[in-house]
């Protein structure tokens, strides 16, 4: 045991209450904890978070994905500002793509919302997405808890905005908002039908100058779209707005668009059987990845992974035949 977990458990205990009481240095230093790979940290961070987790869940989790180029952190920064006068605590949660290089944030979040950053009742992290499936940062569910209970009433959650990032933002969030940009309704053929069925608010990003009149086409194909699809899991229908983050227009009509459906979601039970099955899904989602870090860091797993590997290589093994072998010889190792 490492001397900094000899000391640590103390440290955490202090840390819970510092938390609690809102202090932003304790905050950092929890998510740098939880966001560890080392064994011991991981022990650590599981304690704070058992101790964190009572005061956790009453925030509202909005979730905010889109294509690259779309405006993502552009809008976060007027809405947040928009949303601190009316006396909310927010917390901002961004996740960048990595560098290959260094496995780092390749994006600095504090540099791109430099006004809402100075701002003392908002809390901005940008973590990397490490190459985690779904362009999320590998533990941003337990940031997420650990800002709830430092008491910020509203979870902003930025995606990558690539790839599997809708979906994994859906099944993090309350709402989860889609923003696109003018011209994107010219296309809809090409749109996922998933995509738009995950979507609680979509809102047309850059609706003002030479692009007002193309984002109003856009809103409209949009909305025509949606009436045509029955959201998976809410009986609540989609909405479609517009807005400009360059004019500071739209904000008030999208906060009142998220309260009114955090309201009505409320009202009907679907907001908590929506928890519960994000909570369920956590759970599994969980075991994945430690069944998967097991399997890494178990040496005689390794060693017999190389050989099948260079078979799988040789054309002589499927990879399902090897993998089921694999799984075998840790079911037998797990029973020995």
């Amino acid at each position: 045991m490492s001397s900094f977990s000899k000391t640590a458990e103390a440290d955490v205990l202090s840390d819970v209450e510092d938390i609690l009481s809102g202090d932003r240095r304790a905050l950092a230093k929890a998510i740098t904890l939880i966001e560890s790979e080392r064994n011991d940290h991981k022990k650590l961070a599981q304690q704070l978070l058992n101790q964190l987790l009572p005061h956790s869940g009453n925030a509202l989790r909005i979730g905010i994905s889109g294509s690259p180029g779309v405006g993502k952190s552009t809008l976060i920064e007027v809405f947040g500002l928009y949303l601190i006068k009316l006396k909310k605590r927010l917390a901002v949660l961004t996740i960048d793509p990595s560098s290959l290089i260094s496995g780092g944030s390749i994006l600095g979040d504090k540099t791109r919302m430099e006004l809402l950053s100075r701002e003392p009742s908002v809390y901005i992290r940008s973590s990397p997405s490490s190459g985690v499936i779904g362009g999320l940062a590998r533990r941003t569910r337990e940031t997420m808890l650990i800002c709830e209970a430092a008491g910020y009433d509203l979870i902003l959650i930025e995606t990558v905005g690539v790839g599997q990032s809708e979906a994994a933002v859906a099944e993090l969030a309350d709402l989860f908002v889609l923003l696109v940009q003018p011209g994107g309704g010219d296309d809809l053929q090409g749109i996922k039908r998933g995509v738009m069925e995950l979507a609680d608010l979509v809102v047309v990003t850059k609706a003002d100058g030479e692009l007002t009149e193309l984002a109003a086409k856009t809103q409209s194909d949009y909305r025509a779209a949606l009436s045509l699809i029955q959201k998976r899991d809410s009986r609540i229908q989609q909405q479609v707005l517009s807005c400009s983050a360059h004019e500071r227009k739209g904000m008030e009509d999208i906060w009142a668009t998220i309260t009114q459906y955090s309201q009505m979601s409320l009202k009907d039970g679907e907001f908590e059987e929506k928890r519960n099955r994000q909570k369920v899904a956590w759970m599994w989602q969980e075991i994945q990845e430690q069944l998967i870090s097991e399997l890494k860091n178990n040496e005689d797993i390794q060693q017999y992974a190389i050989k099948l590997e260079s078979e799988v290589v040789m054309g002589s093994k499927t990879s399902s035949e090897a993998a089921a072998q694999i799984l075998s010889k840790f079911q037998k190792l797990s029973d020995s």
